[in-house]
């Protein structure tokens, strides 16, 4: 079993969703000896967002140039390694911390660059289509703070 590990809080070792997800992966690996681990960190090797090159790399259009500097390879490169890791997966756990009403934007730029048309999904006349099955995906939710109405 493939386990991908994704982390997206900035809090370090005070983050909730970092333990929690520690945690989820560790009883996967007690549960299923010989488990292989890929921790991705989303704050340490944050990826950009998408850009209009990017973008279109993504969604190639017949005739379309895509740049052809070093600074794009090397983003293109990355997004090749983000969506191998997803897709050789069998496990994701995701840890998803709410900033200001949604997720961290590290986390955003990560999902931009492994939701990809005819990759990991497709459109149908029924509409998108997931082509990644199979796999689990255990999503870790955390917030702090005071919300109007909630308890802390």
């Amino acid at each position: 079993m493939n386990v991908l590990q994704i982390d997206s809080s900035a809090s370090g070792s005070a983050s909730v969703s970092r333990q929690l997800t520690a945690a989820i992966v560790q009883a996967l690996c007690r549960n299923r000896p010989g488990a292989q681990v890929r921790h991705r960190d989303l704050v340490a090797q944050p990826p950009a967002h998408l850009d209009g090159a990017l973008l279109q790399s993504l969604r190639p259009q017949p005739g379309a140039e895509l740049p052809s500097d070093a600074s794009f390879r090397e983003q293109a490169a990355y997004t090749d390694e983000l969506l191998e890791e997803f897709l050789g997966a069998d496990v994701v756990v995701v840890g998803a911390p709410m900033y200001n009403f949604s997720i961290p934007s590290q986390l955003k730029a990560w999902i931009d660059r492994v939701a990809q048309a005819g990759k990991t999904f497709r459109y149908t006349a029924e509409g998108p289509q997931g082509l990644a099955g199979g796999k689990k995906v255990v999503i870790v939710s955390s917030r702090g703070g005071k919300y109007a109405g909630t308890p802390m």
